[in-house]
């Protein structure tokens, strides 16, 4: 009996030490900050290809669009309205931050992706969104 009960506490020990190292709940935020990764990499991607679709510029409903030069939601409202100019050419339906609250895509006049597009002075475009393993650093797409 003791010997019985010597090898479930070992048991119980080595499940202890598996369950720690494996840690899901981390594992689970590098899942989400590597979904995160690839959204922004589809919508830059996209981005990318109206460009040279139309010369470098981006364009929006056959119009010229600045993109925004300071840090912007991307949403249909209350941020940069990207839907319309990617929407149904370049993607199909827009992806969204996989765990923030209020992330959405109902369709291209609903929606708030919780992702973040800014242009710099040299031209270039870059999109972030917030990690989840590491909050004081942004995951980041930039062209």
């Amino acid at each position: 009996m003791i010997e019985v009960l010597i090898v479930i506490g070992i048991i119980s020990i080595l499940a202890t030490i598996v369950l720690i190292a494996i840690n899901p709940t981390r594992q689970f935020k590098v899942a989400r900050d590597a979904q995160r990764t690839a959204h922004l990499i589809s919508i830059m991607n996209n981005i990318n290809q109206n460009m040279l679709d139309h010369g470098g510029v981006f364009t929006c409903d056959g119009a010229a669009k600045a993109i925004p030069t300071a840090k912007t939601n991307i949403a249909a409202s209350d941020g940069f309205d990207i839907a319309p100019c990617l929407i149904p050419t370049y993607m199909s339906s827009l992806p969204i931050d996989p765990s923030k609250p209020g992330a959405s895509f109902q369709d291209e006049d609903s929606y708030d992706l919780k992702y973040s597009i800014e242009q710099d002075s040299y031209g270039r475009i870059t999109l972030s969104a917030d990690s989840e393993v590491n909050p004081t650093v942004a995951i980041k797409a930039t062209r």
